[in-house]
């Protein structure tokens, strides 16, 4: 794949993640609640504050789209992030029966979205030593 493909296929992935983070989440936990909503009886608080992180770094990730080479580091935080999130839910997924959906729901979705980013992700930039002036 070319850098120019990459770039293309990252500017793509940016806005379908940052849309499904934006407006996606939320119908997931009402459509399939055992594999995307925690703690899913009644009111959840603690589904609120996620769906809020997840929300404000959808909005990030859609402003990283323009340009993405200027915002390697927050395409870095969300891969990490996704890993680290993903890998706590997948142990946490085996703390009873009523949690095993999550491996296939949210859990596998967040490593998905990390191994996609991580495998378009702009590449490092080649730093030149600078030469002494004289």
């Amino acid at each position: 794949m070319t850098e120019a493909d990459r770039a293309k296929y990252l500017r793509v992935a940016l806005v379908v993640v940052g849309l499904t983070f934006v407006f996606g989440l939320w119908p997931l936990t009402v459509v399939w609640p055992s594999g995307w909503s925690w703690h899913a009886e009644g009111r959840s608080h603690y589904l609120e504050m996620i769906l809020a992180i997840y929300a404000t770094l959808g909005v990030f990730l859609l402003l990283a789209a323009r340009n993405p080479p200027a915002h390697r580091s927050l395409i870095r935080f969300a891969i990490w992030s996704s890993i680290a999130h993903g890998g706590v839910m997948a142990v946490q997924s085996f703390d009873g029966a009523h949690n095993m959906g999550h491996l296939w729901g949210d859990v596998l979705a967040l490593f998905a979205v990390a191994a996609v980013l991580a495998s378009l992700a702009p590449r490092e930039a080649k730093v030149q030593a600078r030469q002494p002036s004289v």
